[in-house]
Formats: C-alpha cells, structure tokens, sequence
C-alpha cells in the first residue's frame, strides 16, 4: 500500500446512507476492504446495544461499552469494528446531511473523541428511531417522499446524538465565538497540514491575528497553535508510516517538508523515537 486508502460513501449508495444491524462477529459493512486501515470521507456512527466492542482510531484501540453510542470523523483513520460480542447499529452518512450546530458538537475537541454510554431513556429513544429509520430505509423508494422520510429521520438521529455529546462537554448549543473558532481551526488542521505550518497562516486563513488565534486556543485547550499543529503533523505522519509503504523522505515531502532531515529531527524530538523505529515497533 502507497498511501492510505479513502473510502467514497458515494461508490456504496447515492442516498448519502447506509445503515445496518449487526449481529455479534458479522462484517459491519459488506466489503471487505473495509476490514484493512482506511479513511472514510464521511461519519460513522455505531450504536451498541448489547455487549461491548471496541475499534482502532488513531493508534488508539478505543473500547466500546454496551449500550455506547461513538461516532468517527471523516478523515480519522480506523480498522472496523470488533464486534464479536456485540449487537447493534452501524450508520454512514454524508457529512452534508449533518446540520451544522451538530457537526460543531462532534467537532468540537481537538483530542480524540470518546463513546458516550446512554442512559436508558436515550437508549430506548434510539433503538425506536434507528427501527423507524430502518424500515423506511428498506422501503421502494420509487415514492415522492422516499428521501424526505429518511433525511428527517436522520436529523433526528444528529440532534439526540448531539444532545448526547454536548452534555458530555457541558456546551451550549448556541456555540460562543471561542468554540467556534476553535471548531474551525481543528477543520483546517484536518485539510490544510499537508501545506500550512505556521501559526500566523492559519490565523490568516480564519481571519483572525495571531495573537487572537493563541489567546482562544490557549482558553479552550490549554495549549497554543503551534503544539497543534505538531500534532497533527505528527499523527499524519504516523498514520503514513504504519499504514504505507512509503519512505521517511517521501512522507516528509508528502507533509509539505522539503528539509527531510529535519523532518525527521522534528518526529524524533515530539515522540521520543524516530521514524524508522516507530514504523519497526509497529510493524512487529
């Protein structure tokens, strides 16, 4: 593999869904490149409602408890599910179908998202919305309000899942001008890194001052800009290195460093190892 592969929601459905029950060891999703590492180009939801389970994201096998409702992001990179011992619902879904007021509750951290375990009102609440939506999923869809039904059943899904997670993060749904920078700062991390390094760039690209950039992040995370931005290099960077076949300078030139070495300077310095024995110590 030369790169890591994305996976187009398109090339699955034209309805900007798909949306299954599984059974405890069943492939979630019916292909099996989906069993390998890949990025996804669109969210993914997963509902537990009986057993546990748990997924790889990011280097970070992520426990799913019973009845734990998690999401991964579009970009995020991930193997499926582990299921054997769990029922319940995987749901894709083009990012456009997600009202953005909910897109800001998923999006709003800069560290990787937890599941949220449902109480049993919420549980409830969803295993009967998901059966609803499941039925009309499966329906002819030769009718006028085939598309209607399914996308406002699945606003309903966005905005309880989103109740679900801004309690978690004792948000308001009327974001503040602070979350909301900060919301749009992680996007930009997510598609500009390859090119944009400094600071001073990406608080170009938000219409904001530098100063301004460090102030909110600072408030918000506890860390600046630039600890970021490493972050982020350096998890793209370990993505590339485990799941790619390419060289350390060619994923240096990859991320936008034309200084390979120092590239490598830089892996070195923010993990305590370099490239090289990461991609072994992995690979073992």
């Amino acid at each position: 593999m030369t790169n890591i592969p994305l996976h187009l929601l398109a090339d699955r459905t034209n309805l900007g869904l798909y949306l299954k029950y599984f059974k405890k060891g069943e492939v979630v999703v019916d292909d099996e490149a989906i069993l390998s590492a890949h990025r996804d180009d669109h969210y993914m939801f997963f509902l537990l409602e009986n057993g546990s389970g748990s997924v790889m994201i990011d280097f970070i096998d992520m426990p799913l408890p019973e009845h734990s409702l998690y999401y991964i992001l579009p970009t995020q990179v991930h193997q499926r599910i582990k299921n054997y011992a769990a029922d319940g619902w995987v749901i894709a879904v083009d990012t456009a179908l997600i009202p953005p007021e909910c897109r800001t509750v998923f999006e709003s951290t800069l560290i990787l998202q937890q599941p949220h375990v449902l109480n049993a009102a919420y549980l409830q609440q969803f295993r009967d919305l998901l059966a609803l939506l499941f039925v009309k999923y499966m329906e002819d869809n030769a009718g006028p309000f085939y598309i209607l039904a399914i996308h406002s059943l699945l606003q309903s899904f966005f905005a309880i899942a989103a109740t679900c997670y801004n309690g978690d993060a004792d948000m308001n749904l009327k974001v503040s001008r602070p979350v909301q920078l900060k919301s749009q700062f992680k996007d930009l991390l997510t598609t500009e890194i390859r090119t944009v390094k400094s600071p001073a760039a990406f608080a170009a690209k938000l219409n904001v001052s530098e100063a301004y950039l460090s102030e909110i992040l600072k408030k918000t995370t506890g860390f600046p800009p630039s600890y970021w931005i490493q972050q982020e290099v350096i998890m793209e960077a370990k993505r590339l290195l485990y799941y790619s076949d390419l060289t350390v300078k060619e994923i240096a030139h990859t991320l936008g460093y034309t200084d390979h070495s120092y590239f490598s300077r830089l892996f070195s310095k923010i993990t305590g190892t370099s490239a090289i024995a990461f991609r072994d110590q992995y690979r073992k």
